[in-house]
C-alpha cells in the first residue's frame, strides 16, 4: 500500500473532470453540498499550485483546494473529497493537513477558514488548531457565498442572510494568541457537556442529532409536570438513547408543579383574560427551572432547548437559564437557523434517523392544568375550531353531581373522598372530560407583541377555579374580593410572561395565601355536557348566612331602623349631592350667558 499526497502542478490538469464529477456525486449521496466547480476552474487551481491531490497505489483517491478573498485576508480550505473506493483509509486526514500547511506557507497572516457538516473534518480541523466559529466571523465575500447555491441547504444560509446554516464553521487565526482582550461570551469545544431539554418530538429530536454531530456531549432530560403516561416516557427516554444522548433522565415534578403554580393559580382563580387557565405558561417556567438546577448538577457547560423563534417558550427557558446558571452557554438551533419542520424531518433521515413524525393536522400540548391546541385555525381570526380537534371527546350525556372540598383554598377532597391536591385534580378531569366540559379559544397579547390565539381544554381546572371563586364569593369581604382581583391579575400577567422569579411574585403569593385562611367549605357542581353548573356552597365562614342575624337581603332587617337607613343615605349621598348643585348652578349660569 502507497499512500503519496502533494501539491499539485499542471500535469494533474488531466484529472480536473474526473474530480468534478466525483464531487458532485458525493454532495449528492449526502444531501448537503461542496461548491460546485467546473473543470476550468479546478484546472486553474492545479496549474497555480493552489490544490493537493492524493493517490491510493498510484491511483486517483482524493483532492482538495484553497481560495483567497478580501486582500487575502482569508483562506478557505474547500472542495475536500475522497473517492468513495478510498474512505476509511485516513486519506482525508492526510490532504487537510497538507492543504492546511500549504495554506500557511502560501499565506502566513491570512485566516484559514473552512465550512462543513462532516463530523470527520470538523475532528481534523479542531485538532489542526481552528475553532468553531459563526459565520459572521469568516469571509463576507459574495465570490465565496455564490459557491453555496448549488447546496441543498441554501434556502437555508439565504433565509439566515448567511450567518448561520447546517454547516458549522471553523477558523484557523494565526495571529489569535497575539489578541489580548477580555471576553464574557462563553466559548464551546468539542466533548463539551451540553444539557438538552428534550421532549421527544421532532423539535428536540433534531437538536439532540445536530447537537451530536457537532461533536459535543449530549444529555437530556424531561421535567415530567403531568400529562404523560408511564409509557410514554420509557418512550421518550429509549428515542433520545437511540439517536445518542449520552444519558437520559427523568425528574417528576408533579407536586412542586402544583406547590409552586397551580396552588397559586387556583388562590388567585387566574384566567387570562378571563378565559384561558396558564397552563403552558406556568409549566414551561417550572420546567426550565429544574432543568436548570439539573444542568448545575452534572456540571454541563451549555443547555439546548427546540424552541422556535416565534413563540413564548424561548424567553421563559432563557430567562430561567441566565438567572439560575448564567455561567452556561444557552443554545436553541431551531431558533439560531430559523428551520423548518420539513428541513429537520429531511435532515434527520440523512443522518438515519426514520421516525414516523405525527403529520397531525394539529399540535397537542397537554398537561395536568389543560391541554392547549394549535392548528390553521387558531392561525386565523375568523375560523371556528372543530369539534373533532379537541383530543377528549363527548362521551357522557347524563347529568353528573360533584362536590368539591375546600380547606384553607386547597382543594382536599372530590364527593367527600379526601385525597392531595394533585390527585383530586386528576380525578375532577377524569371525571368531567367525558363531558367535554372546559372547551375555549383564547385570544391574547404574546411577551414578543404580537397576539396569539390558541384552542384548549382544561375542565378541571375550569371546575375547580369557578367553584373556588363562587366560595370566595360568601367569605371574603366586599374589599378582600377587590384587592385581590388586582394582584391575582397582575401575578397572571407576569407567570405568562416570563417573570416567575421576580421577588414581587413571592410577595404576591403571600397576599393570596392570606386570604385563604378562612376559605374552607364545600362547592356543589352538576356536570352537563359541554357546560357545568355552580349550585351553592356550604362554610361556616359563609358571611351571608351569617349576616341572618342582621338582615335578610330584601326581606327583613334586625340590626336597624327606618330613621337609621334615612340618616344614612342622607351623609351617604352628600358629596354627590354638592356636586350636583355646583354642576346645575353652573349650567343654569351658563345657558342665561
Amino acid at each position: 500500500m502507497k499512500i503519496q499526497v502533494r501539491v499539485t502542478y499542471e500535469k494533474d490538469t488531466k484529472y480536473a473532470y474526473l474530480i468534478c464529477k466525483k464531487i458532485k456525486e458525493s454532495a449528492k449521496i449526502r444531501g448537503t453540498g461542496i461548491a460546485k466547480k467546473d473543470p476550468d476552474y479546478i484546472k486553474s487551481k492545479i496549474k497555480n499550485g493552489d490544490a493537493v491531490i492524493a493517490f491510493y497505489n498510484e491511483e486517483l483517491a482524493g483532492f482538495s483546494y484553497l481560495e483567497v478573498f478580501q486582500n487575502e485576508e482569508y483562506v478557505v480550505n474547500s472542495g475536500l473529497i475522497v473517492f468513495p473506493k478510498f474512505r476509511k483509509k485516513g486519506l482525508a486526514k492526510f490532504i487537510k493537513i497538507k492543504l492546511f500547511n500549504l495554506s500557511r506557507e502560501k499565506f502566513p497572516n491570512s485566516k484559514i477558514f473552512s465550512i462543513t457538516t462532516s463530523s470527520i473534518v470538523i475532528k481534523i480541523n479542531t485538532e489542526l488548531g481552528f475553532k468553531p466559529v459563526s459565520f459572521n466571523e469568516i469571509t463576507t465575500s459574495e465570490k465565496f457565498w455564490d459557491g453555496c447555491k448549488s447546496c441543498a441547504n441554501f434556502d437555508i444560509l439565504n433565509r439566515n442572510k448567511k450567518k448561520m446554516c447546517l454547516c458549522t464553521g471553523l477558523l484557523y487565526n494565526p495571529n489569535y494568541k497575539k489578541k489580548k482582550f477580555i471576553s464574557n461570551e462563553i466559548k464551546l469545544n468539542c466533548g463539551d457537556k451540553i444539557l438538552l431539554a428534550y421532549s421527544g418530538g421532532l423539535d428536540t429530536s433534531f437538536c439532540l442529532k445536530y447537537l451530536i454531530k457537532k461533536h459535543y456531549e449530549v444529555h437530556t432530560v424531561i421535567i415530567n409536570t403531568g400529562g404523560f403516561k408511564k409509557e410514554e416516557l420509557k418512550k421518550i427516554r429509549d428515542r433520545a438513547i437511540k439517536i445518542g444522548s449520552k444519558s437520559h433522565q427523568t425528574i417528576d415534578a408533579i407536586e412542586d408543579y402544583y406547590q409552586c403554580c397551580i396552588k397559586y393559580l387556583i388562590f388567585g382563580n387566574i384566567l387570562k383574560n378571563d378565559t384561558y387557565p396558564i397552563s403552558v405558561g406556568s409549566e414551561r417556567i417550572l420546567q426550565a427551572i429544574k432543568i436548570s438546577q439539573y444542568a448545575n448538577l452534572i456540571k454541563a457547560k451549555a443547555i439546548a432547548h427546540g424552541s422556535t423563534g416565534a413563540g413564548n417558550d424561548q424567553i421563559r427557558f432563557d430567562i430561567a437559564f441566565q438567572i439560575i446558571c448564567p455561567e452556561k452557554k444557552t443554545l436553541s438551533p431551531i431558533r439560531e437557523m430559523n428551520i423548518s419542520r420539513q428541513e429537520e424531518i429531511k435532515y434527520l433521515k440523512n443522518e438515519g434517523v426514520y421516525i414516523c413524525w405525527d403529520h397531525a393536522n394539529y399540535s397537542i400540548n397537554k398537561g395536568i392544568w389543560g391541554t392547549s391546541i394549535g392548528g390553521k385555525e387558531t392561525l386565523t381570526s375568523y375560523d371556528n375550531f372543530p369539534e373533532e380537534a379537541y383530543p377528549t371527546k363527548l362521551c357522557k350525556k347524563i347529568s353528573e353531581k360533584l362536590e368539591l372540598g375546600f380547606e384553607k383554598g386547597e382543594l382536599i377532597s372530590v364527593n367527600k373522598k379526601r385525597e392531595k391536591s394533585i390527585k383530586n385534580i386528576i380525578k375532577i378531569e377524569k371525571i368531567a372530560s367525558g363531558f367535554a366540559i372546559g372547551r375555549g379559544v383564547h385570544i391574547g397579547d404574546t411577551i414578543l407583541g404580537i397576539k396569539g390565539r390558541v384552542a384548549f381544554e382544561a375542565s378541571a381546572a375550569m371546575i375547580i377555579i369557578k367553584a373556588h371563586h363562587l366560595l370566595e364569593k360568601h367569605i371574603l369581604t366586599k374589599w378582600q374580593i377587590y384587592w385581590k382581583k388586582q394582584l391575582s391579575e397582575w401575578y397572571g400577567m407576569l407567570l405568562h410572561e416570563a417573570q416567575y422569579l421576580d421577588p414581587v411574585m413571592r410577595d404576591i403569593e403571600t397576599f393570596l395565601k392570606s386570604t385563604q385562611e378562612r376559605l374552607t367549605g364545600t362547592v356543589n357542581v352538576i356536570l352537563y355536557p359541554y357546560r357545568f353548573h355552580l349550585v351553592g356552597i356550604k362554610s361556616k365562614f359563609d358571611l351571608m348566612e351569617s349576616s341572618n342575624t342582621v338582615a335578610k337581603y330584601g326581606e327583613v332587617n334586625y340590626g336597624w331602623t327606618a330613621e337609621d337607613v334615612k340618616g344614612f343615605t342622607k351623609i351617604f349621598s352628600n358629596q354627590m349631592k354638592i356636586y350636583h348643585q355646583l354642576n346645575k348652578s353652573y349650567k343654569i349660569k351658563k345657558k342665561d350667558d
